[in-house]
């Protein structure tokens, strides 16, 4: 590629304009549409306003029943009940414009369409299932729950390579890259200019001249601040297919709430990649103002990568009139590996909650150990009892999580849960060099996930999210290892120093508890 070329591709405006019509503008407005209302009435209709507050609070009333009786999660359903009860017509105007938003049902139409029409493509094999529910019942049933919701399927014959750091995937990603014949595909929830970026995005450019298919699919939120909004058209120019899902525009929405946030990339059907790590200089250790950035990777290579080729192609064709999944057709090359591996997605659509129902149902299978990086730990009520339980019953469960926050409320809330946990007998530890934000669960060292899926309501509920489950494969002695160097160089939280917690942090995770789910 043309140095000319690459210096097209500039970070473009703050987003501003997006930032005008985001979600927080929605529930702003709708504040002061209450306010407005209220000044109104005290200063207009001064002798009226006892009406006014009747008129709360039997529509407080009513919309308390109404939330008490929906099929809903109990977080949400409690964070709801208090803003409703606290502002009657700004939480009942919220909650209608939530639940009734047109952009949000045509999304799930097009999400439910594309997963009807590319099931069939890809088959689970009865003799791998049987297999591995021979060994081990509890895990197939799991798999069947993954394969019912999310069209997960059990693959044998695929080699998992773990990947520790964000260097060492950029590594691997640029060698693979460069063996590419047919086709290049990209899913990724951040894309942003840099080194890291730049780097593989000269080798996508060389492929596309060869004739090589290359497509970058990343998430809207990239256009607020990390890449201008003709960024696609720049791409195009280099021969290189763009897609942006979700991109912020000036009509409100709700649907802008369901994010991308998988990290995918599949080369010739036969190599992919997965877990947290995007594409921005921070994953790599560049330029991170947060200490060491701690992300984690797998590659795929085998008979499973068909899944996220699938899996990848799906969220490509969700506003294509002739959908494409000739990628699928592509033979994989024989591998022979150990263990059973099973790619499986999460989308926000169908209100169950897979990732999180994976990740609880491992938890309460394991016997010995489970080990948790997450960078959040915004959990509910059913997820911390499954901790709390599996510590109870003799489990060694042990979380990590940053020392260096990315995010202040998200790091005020995660400490709410710290004491129960402790109590309980979980073991808590801060990753003293830096941020964590690798997403892994590992159980008896036989059994992890590793993928997009935080410990918290955006990934569980709001977001579409992906993961690599494996069982028994050779990765996972590498992945253990990993997890006792980070808890040594981490410092364990006690009583104590929860007791010595800066007291603004405290006060803040203890105002915002309520309303976590809407966070």
């Amino acid at each position: 590629m043309e140095g000319n070329e690459l210096r097209l591709l500039k970070k473009g405006h703050s987003g501003i304009r997006q930032l005008l019509f985001s979600r927080m503008t929605v529930v702003l407005i709708l504040l002061i549409v209450q306010l407005l209302m209220l000044a109104v009435l005290f200063l207009w209709f001064e002798d009226y306003h006892l009406h006014y507050f009747g008129s709360s609070a039997v529509l407080a009333v009513v919309m308390v029943l109404f939330l008490q009786n929906r099929h809903m999660n109990p977080a949400a359903r409690s964070s709801w009940t208090v803003l409703v009860m606290a502002l009657p017509v700004f939480g009942t105007l919220l909650y209608l414009f939530t639940e009734l938003e047109l952009g949000r049902n045509l999304l799930r139409s097009r999400v439910n369409k594309v997963t009807r029409e590319s099931a069939p493509l890809l088959k689970q094999d009865p003799q791998v299932k049987a297999e591995l529910t021979a060994s081990d019942p509890a895990a197939g049933s799991m798999c069947s729950f993954a394969e019912g919701i999310s069209a997960g399927l059990v693959w044998k014959n695929t080699e998992v390579t773990y990947l520790p750091l964000g260097e060492r995937k950029l590594e691997m990603l640029l060698e693979e890259l460069e063996k590419a014949k047919k086709f290049i595909y990209l899913e990724y929830f951040i894309v942003s200019e840099g080194v890291m970026w730049g780097k593989i995005l000269d080798v996508l450019a060389r492929k596309a001249a060869q004739g090589v298919d290359v497509r970058v699919m990343y998430d809207g939120t990239c256009e607020f601040m990390l890449l201008p909004k003709d960024y696609p058209q720049k791409l195009e120019r280099l021969g290189i297919r763009c897609k942006v899902f979700s991109p912020l525009d000036i009509f409100v929405s709700t649907h802008y709430n369901f994010r991308d946030h998988r990290k995918i990339l599949v080369i010739d059907g036969h190599t992919a990649f997965n877990g947290g790590i995007n594409l921005s200089d921070e994953y790599i250790n560049v330029g991170c103002k947060f200490g060491h950035w701690k992300d984690t990777a797998v590659m795929l290579k085998g008979d499973a990568v068909r899944s996220f080729t699938r899996m990848l192609l799906q969220m490509w064709n969700l506003d294509s009139r002739t959908p494409d999944y000739q990628a699928l057709e592509e033979v994989t090359p024989p591998i022979q590996a150990k263990g059973y591996v099973m790619p499986f997605c999460d989308n926000p659509m169908d209100h169950v909650r897979v990732g999180q129902r994976v990740y609880m149902d491992m938890i309460g299978r394991a016997t010995a150990c489970v080990d948790i990086m997450t960078p959040y730990l915004i959990i509910d009520e059913e997820m911390e009892n499954t901790l709390r339980y599996a510590a109870a019953r003799g489990v060694r469960v042990r979380l990590l999580l940053p020392g260096v926050a990315d995010k202040y409320v998200p790091y005020a809330l995660a400490k709410t849960h710290y004491r129960p946990l402790l109590e309980s007998g979980v073991e808590i530890y801060e990753y003293t060099p830096g941020f964590v934000h690798a997403k892994i669960v590992s159980v008896d060292g036989r059994e992890a996930v590793v993928g997009t899926i935080n410990f918290d309501y955006r990934s569980f509920c709001h977001h579409f999210e992906c993961g690599t489950w494996m069982r028994d494969c050779g990765c996972l002695d590498s992945i253990r290892q990993d997890f006792e160097y980070c808890f040594s160089v981490s410092r364990r939280v006690t009583g104590e120093t929860i007791r010595h917690e800066k007291w603004h942090r405290r006060l803040i995770g203890f105002l915002l508890k309520g309303f976590e789910p809407l966070l």
